[in-house]
């Protein structure tokens, strides 16, 4: 069953479903957040992550990669102490150096998302290798649903799917590699 046919209706799935899921994003907050989220589901539901997102909103600065990039041991215990997010020690440790590695893209590049754009043309191999080079605690799995989930990959979407029409419309970046922009 696809997530077109399983989300609408849903009081958690659906919202996420029709307004967030595969649309194009150039908010360096929530990008961050997306790679957050998509790092912290692995081995969990998709619906416990956003059952806990506003908890992980709320722990980890708004999603500031800035200042989770200067997280120490005491954000770090506070983290692990925090029962509204997922308390997995790799998986926080993995934010703060992908924050820390993001804000270095930044530097080189003006921002995440240009970066991200640069490379609009990957075809998702080429990307999880890409994602594994350069972030940490990034499989195929991950790389795969944080890209579709900001619009740099296609599949978010049945085509029959209203949302893939308003999605079409913004021209998302897997549509410019697609000639489809």
């Amino acid at each position: 069953m696809s997530y077109c046919t399983l989300a609408p209706g849903h009081p958690v799935h659906g919202p996420y479903h029709d307004r967030e899921y595969g649309f194009p994003t150039r908010d360096e907050r929530v990008l961050f957040e997306r790679l957050v989220l998509e790092i912290n589901q692995a081995g969990l539901s998709w619906l416990t992550i956003l059952q806990k997102r506003e908890n992980f909103r709320a722990a980890f600065d708004h999603f500031d990669a800035e200042r989770v990039a200067r997280y120490g041991a005491r954000e770090r215990s506070r983290l692990l102490g925090d029962a509204g997010i997922v308390r997995n020690r790799l998986k926080i440790a993995a934010a703060i150096e992908n924050a820390r590695r993001i804000v270095d893209l930044r530097r080189e590049h003006g921002s995440f998302a240009n970066w991200l754009d640069a490379r609009h043309q990957l075809g998702k191999p080429e990307w999880i290798k890409l994602f594994k080079r350069v972030f940490v605690f990034t499989g195929g799995e991950i790389t795969g649903e944080f890209l579709l989930s900001t619009g740099y990959l296609p599949g978010a979407h049945e085509e029959s799917c209203p949302t893939f029409r308003q999605i079409a419309r913004l021209r998302p970046p897997w549509m410019w590699a697609a000639g489809r922009a």
